[in-house]
């Protein structure tokens, strides 16, 4: 005879696939016709932004386009030229189990940029790419949660209430907005925008409903130089503040927003050149989980029956508490020269990688580093590093960490013996996550009587129980209810006593 179930369903996305593709790409490019020869490259400024992102079966596309600002002496004059150059990029993550029913979140960025003149009027632009890419699929994991009518059949079943974490939605917003932005105040003629980029950071979200309110800044860099040939950074925040529409859910989850610039351009006010009208255009991504309490079926049998069960474990998630862990880094890039003055530094998050070192999970992030800067005889110069930052985290053997780093503040940068000091801080946004492999029942029947081979039992059984052995374990055995094996021994918890002889009733 077959057992009915009462069944339940848990629903949310599996991450088949979490990876960061790292990648060069370069092009010759001619110098347009109204720019004059190149006598020296100084440096090449930009981003990565983010076009297209195509969901297959077994991977994901992902398109976009680098944006870059060369950044030059010209041969026979003064100061510096800019020209901007935009390099395609295409990548293909690799993700077993992804379907064309599956979301991709991406995040490409600019770790470094050089270029080199081939010569007075052609230059090759190499780029060195980093793409974060989360791919994820949608599933349904049916469970059973207990058996309808257990009296009928004299079931006795063992369940158990297990907190999991689930990965419930995955949700993405493109949206625009613009501002005006004024140029430093200064004298005379406004400075002319030799590069401009922009970055973008979720600062905060909450989930009220069916809605998801985030809030962050877009960071708007600005490279200027001054009418007399001098060259400053200027940065401007513009805040932001957009509702994202997603399933209804449990407020109190994980909800985590990435924010790309997919698009940045600028115009001057032509009545007030110092005026600047920017318009963005940005890609929200989220992923929101929660917790989820569910009742499980774990064994059964019954007092009358043979019992044929279909086990089959389930593969849940548990989420620990997220934390985010500041690293403060200060380094000595050294340049074998004088280094007079700084225009300008940036930033910019390689690869995150893992590692092990006994119970403490440590994440070292790559941190890229540029500087350009003014040596002693003052010209403009430009110096790349790479530096490595970890962060240590307490964590389990069997759990891994969900990490997403960021800069907090800006990048200070000064003239030092030997060199450029720098400063910055690394956020680490830590979420563990813990795989748990959990015993269940999803079928089963019951088959012949107990007694069907005629088989004279003893109606009493007296035995000593195995160490590691539970109530349940026995009762099953003998086909006895764990409530009569309480209640035959005088004992209140299922918790059974050391070293002593144990009086099992009811068996056949």
């Amino acid at each position: 005879m077959e057992l009915e179930f009462e069944r339940d369903t848990l629903q949310g996305y599996d991450t088949v696939a979490e990876l960061t593709l790292c990648q060069e790409e370069t092009l010759e490019s001619i110098v347009p016709d109204a720019c004059p020869d190149i006598l020296r490259i100084v440096d090449v400024c930009g981003q990565a932004m983010l076009h297209s992102k195509q969901v297959k079966n077994g991977a994901a596309e992902l398109g976009g386009l680098v944006r870059a600002v060369i950044l030059y002496e010209p041969d026979g004059g003064a100061g510096l030229r800019r020209m901007e150059v935009g390099l395609p990029f295409r990548c293909q993550a690799e993700a077993p189990g992804l379907t064309e029913q599956g979301r991709v979140l991406a995040r490409p960025r600019l770790r470094c940029a050089e270029a080199r003149a081939l010569n007075s009027r052609k230059v090759l632009l190499r780029v060195d790419l980093a793409v974060d890419v989360t791919a994820c699929q949608p599933v349904e994991q049916p469970l059973c949660r207990g058996v309808l009518d257990p009296e009928r059949g004299c079931v006795c079943q063992r369940c158990r209430e297990q907190v999991c974490g689930l990965l419930s939605a995955v949700e993405e917003k493109p949206f625009t907005f613009s501002q005006r932005v004024r140029l430093p105040a200064g004298q005379g003629e406004p400075p002319q925008v030799m590069a401009l980029w922009a970055e973008a950071e979720c600062a905060e979200c909450k989930r009220v409903g069916a809605k998801l309110i985030f809030k962050g800044e877009a960071e708007l860099h600005l490279l200027l130089q001054e009418p007399g040939g001098g060259l400053t950074a200027d940065v401007e925040r513009l805040p932001f503040s957009q509702v994202l529409e997603v399933p209804e859910g449990d407020e109190t989850g994980d909800s985590r927003v990435w924010v790309e610039v997919t698009d940045v351009s600028h115009q001057a006010d032509p009545a007030d050149p110092r005026e600047l009208q920017v318009e963005l255009e940005l890609l929200a991504q989220a992923q929101l989980r929660c917790r989820r309490t569910v009742t499980l079926l774990q064994d059964l049998y019954s007092t009358a029956w043979q019992t044929q069960l279909d086990h089959r474990p389930l593969v849940l998630q548990r989420f620990g508490p997220g934390s985010i862990r500041p690293q403060a880094v200060r380094e000595l890039l050294e340049t074998g020269e004088s280094v007079r003055s700084v225009a300008d530094s940036r930033l910019a998050i390689g690869q995150v990688s893992q590692s092990r070192e006994g119970d403490q999970l440590v994440l070292t992030a790559e941190a890229w580093l540029t500087v350009l800067y003014q040596d002693g005889e003052d010209r403009l110069q430009c110096i790349h590093r790479t530096v490595p930052v970890s962060c240590r985290l307490d964590c389990p053997e069997d759990c891994r960490c969900l990490c997403t780093v960021r800069r907090q503040g800006e990048v200070y940068a000064a003239p030092a013996a030997g060199g450029v000091e720098v400063r910055f801080t690394l956020e680490f946004d830590c979420l563990p996550a813990q795989t748990l492999s959990v015993p269940a029942v999803c079928g089963g029947s019951l088959g012949e009587a107990r007694d069907a081979d005629g088989e004279k039992r003893p109606s009493v059984v007296l035995r000593f129980a195995v160490r590691g052995e539970e109530i349940w374990d026995i009762a099953k055995a003998y086909g006895a209810t764990t409530a009569q094996i309480l209640q035959a021994n005088e004992l209140e918890e299922e918790t059974l006593p050391a070293g002593r002889m144990l009086l099992i009733p009811n068996a056949r």
